[in-house]
């Protein structure tokens, strides 16, 4: 008998679960399962919260640089000692160094790996840039220990190779000097994160110098060596350390660099020391070189040099840039307890946008990015200006939007500009300062510096023309062809879409976080606690999962799974509403009801041509042949229909009567999952009175059954309309099935003629034609 009992009941329930559209899901592989071994077990370095453990270690590279800058060959000596300490707990044999300007070297496989196609027509940039043409590479003359003997070392492409007499065991230190040189690239022809841009009108350079020097590979406790070899996309990973570098320049050049004057009696003139000093307690910019004095340089160029010596503490890099050219302004900028300078170094050809918003910028993003991370603790932050670059590095970086030769601009120059140094600058806290492995994981520095981006554009204008962030355009990326979607948890050097995939993506992954998923409140407490962790340290994918699951107390795994490890999309669509009304048992009201029902009913075509057809039928011929059922009014109440309502009433409790006396509206709604990511579910309910309510069911609603679920929503009111995600928060990629009613939305076509050449105005210059 039991058996028997059991078996009805497992075949009720299976046949419950396929009418209401469940599937069975296999807990190895469903969308809610937990990371667990996908992430690194947790160890007294990196603990299970996300935190830096008990134990954690990172090693430290100090550097001591002169510097020379040849401006007739266009070419960089360097010679650097290094002091490298070792805070792990392993004795290393050898140490290894980044040779990043190997990446230009004739033999170089960043030349190599490119693909390449030949067609009837090809112009000669792309059949030049077919094989090599210019030697960037470092050319090294010396390695020596710190007694002045020589170190043997190998050269691996963009990696060397050292070899210490001795083991260097743990906490002792090494120090080791090296001299070289390399030519520095022309940005315009070769391209490169730094090189040089020639002014042919005026005959002068602008120098933006970056890996510029042998800088020490990371060993940490969770990749050992990060010798992974530089081919041009994934970027830098870096040790902190302290830096005094000494750089010599032509003598009317003016440098921008990381780090702190430590000689402006020598290398400023009296006039320009003055209006710097000025500069550090003013809140609006003061011109140290004004455009006048800079456009006088650029006319006498000088024979002589000078050497500009700079400090920086606890940086994991160093950048500087150098001309006659520049312009240069300056503001100190409150951020908590510090007083950080904001400057800006740019040519002529940068105003009048640079003078107007490039250090204003720098300052906005100071202060936003330190609300959401930590309190920016570096003395200067400095935005250059060099044509068509965004490039990043401790306290400086390289930027572009540039007017046209009339001083006008398009406004997207203008906010691409803008964008751009909010972008760079803010890289001072996502990777300068949250120091993650670049090579490894583009989207830990850009996803994340993409998302404060959009926050600090949104504090600087509230109408600003955001590209990246808002859920909505990152859609047509989403649904795209999968084949060219590679997952956000993908090595840099393997990303399709690389824009989309370690920018827009991750950034707009945060955004839902922050909006949809856990709320402000709990996102910002979680995110600001990231930062506070790893600050100066070396985070990793695992740390920063870890992290805000760990200070918000929501279960995230589901997220990342969907939208970090795998290039599934969002897509829900409303697959059917139905409407209930509760059968009250009240004669009077279902009688009303049932009347009114019918009489909605279109007319059967049939009867209604019939009364054309048929004169007269037998039953109106011969009324005799009527009784009870063809006179009757089947809409009558009956005093038993009555009476049997009476009593059904009477045995309800007080509770079930309330509810019969609701006149409460069911609606159940059916939803499907399209695209694969499971998301949260925000209906907006619009009533026949104009009234509209926002309902939201948690993610969790799809634990069970992963591509459909149903819920019923009982309401007050009638319900005109339902809408899923009304405010396209979720990043549903099609719309057109988020509508009860459906609504249909029209497609707008553009007709044109053909244009003959030309190029084509800015809104600036049309208004200027305009007014005359």
């Amino acid at each position: 008998m039991f058996r028997e009992m059991m078996k009805k009941f497992l075949t009720a329930i299976s046949i419950f679960t396929a009418v209401a559209g469940w599937s069975q899901v296999d807990g190895d592989h469903s969308k809610f399962k937990q990371l667990g071994t996908q992430l690194p077990t947790p160890n007294t370095y990196r603990t299970a919260s996300g935190a830096p453990g008990h134990e954690y270690w990172q090693q430290k590279a100090d550097y001591v640089m002169k510097i020379e800058l040849d401006d007739d060959l266009q070419r960089v000596r360097g010679y650097e000692t290094i002091t490298y300490t070792n805070n792990s707990p392993d004795a290393l044999q050898y140490l290894w160094l980044q040779l990043d300007q190997n990446v230009r070297a004739l033999d170089s496989d960043s030349y190599l790996i490119e693909q390449s196609t030949m067609d009837s027509r090809m112009d000669f940039g792309s059949v030049l840039g077919m094989e090599p043409w210019f030697d960037g590479g470092f050319k090294l003359e010396e390695v020596k220990d710190g007694s002045g003997k020589d170190l043997k070392y190998t050269v691996n492409k963009t990696m060397m190779r050292i070899d210490l007499p001795a083991a260097l065991k743990p906490g002792a230190k090494t120090t080791f000097s090296i001299k070289w040189w390399y030519n520095v690239n022309d940005r315009m022809k070769v391209g490169g994160r730094s090189g040089y841009e020639f002014f042919e009108e005026d005959g002068n350079y602008l120098y933006t110098i970056a890996q510029f020097y042998p800088r020490m590979v990371v060993y940490c406790d969770n990749e050992g060596w990060q010798h992974k070899q530089f081919l041009g996309r994934g970027e830098f990973t870096l040790n902190f350390g302290d830096y005094n570098v000494s750089i010599t320049v032509p003598s009317d050049h003016i440098v921008a660099s990381t780090g702190v004057l430590q000689n402006p009696n020598d290398v400023l003139t009296a006039t320009e020391k003055k209006r710097f000093d000025q500069a550090k307690n003013a809140d609006q910019p003061v011109i140290i070189v004004t455009e006048e004095e800079a456009r006088e340089k650029e006319k006498n160029r000088q024979k002589g040099r000078k050497t500009w010596v700079f400090k920086a503490e606890n940086v994991r890099d160093f950048a500087f840039a150098s001309s006659r050219k520049f312009i240069w302004d300056a503001m100190g900028v409150e951020v908590g307890k510090n007083r950080p300078l904001a400057m800006s170094f740019y040519p002529k050809e940068g105003n009048p946008l640079w003078e107007q918003y490039s250090t204003k910028a720098v300052a906005q993003t100071l202060k936003t990015y330190s609300k959401f991370t930590i309190d920016y603790s570096y003395p200067v932050a400095i935005s250059v200006h060099s044509k068509w670059i965004g490039m990043e590095y401790p306290m400086i970086c390289f930027n572009g939007g540039r007017p046209e030769p009339d001083g006008t601009y398009s406004e997207r120059t203008r906010t691409g500009m803008i964008s751009v140094i909010i972008h760079e600058v803010g890289h001072n806290f996502f990777p300068m300062i949250i120091n993650s492995d670049e090579r490894q994981w583009t989207w830990m520095d850009e996803g994340l510096n993409t998302f404060c981006q959009y926050l600090t554009e949104k504090e600087f204008d509230r109408n600003y023309p955001t590209r990246r962030g808002p859920a909505r355009n990152i859609t047509e990326y989403m649904g795209g062809d999968k084949s060219k979607i590679s997952p956000i948890m993908t090595n840099s050097e393997s990303i399709y879409q690389f824009g989309n995939n370690a920018y827009g993506k991750p950034a707009t992954a945060l955004n839902i976080l922050r909006e949809t998923v856990m709320g402000r409140e709990l996102f910002d407490h979680a995110f600001k606690e990231y930062a506070r962790r790893w600050a100066f340290k070396h985070p990793t994918p695992a740390d920063f999962f870890r992290t805000m699951e760990d200070a918000s107390a929501v279960d995230l795994d589901w997220f990342w799974w969907g939208w970090f490890y795998s290039n599934d999309h969002v897509d829900m669509g409303l697959k059917k509403v139905r409407w209930f009304q509760m059968d009250t048992k009240n004669p009077q009201e279902e009688m009303a009801f049932n009347k009114a029902q019918d009489e909605a009913k279109p007319a059967d075509i049939s009867l209604e041509r019939d009364k054309q057809y048929i004169v007269q039928t037998m039953l109106e011929a011969d009324p005799s042949l009527n009784d009870f059922y063809t006179t009757r009014n089947k809409y009558e109440v009956l005093s038993l229909d009555t009476q049997e309502f009476e009593r059904y009433m009477g045995e309800l409790t007080d509770e079930e009567r309330r509810l019969i006396e609701s006149s409460k509206q069911f609606y159940e709604v059916t939803v499907e999952n399209l695209g694969g990511l499971v998301m949260p579910l925000i209906f907006k309910f619009t009533y026949v009175d104009g009234t509209e309510e926002i309902r939201k069911i948690p993610v969790e609603v799809w634990r069970m059954s992963e591509k459909t679920i149903t819920k019923v929503f009982i309401t007050e009111k009638e319900v005109e309309s339902i809408a899923l995600d009304p405010y396209m928060e979720i990043a549903d990629v099609d719309m057109s099935n988020n509508n009860w009613p459906p609504v249909q939305q029209p497609t707008r076509f553009e007709l044109f003629k053909q244009r003959q050449g030309g190029s084509e105005e800015n809104e600036m210059q049309r208004y200027n034609r305009s007014q005359k």
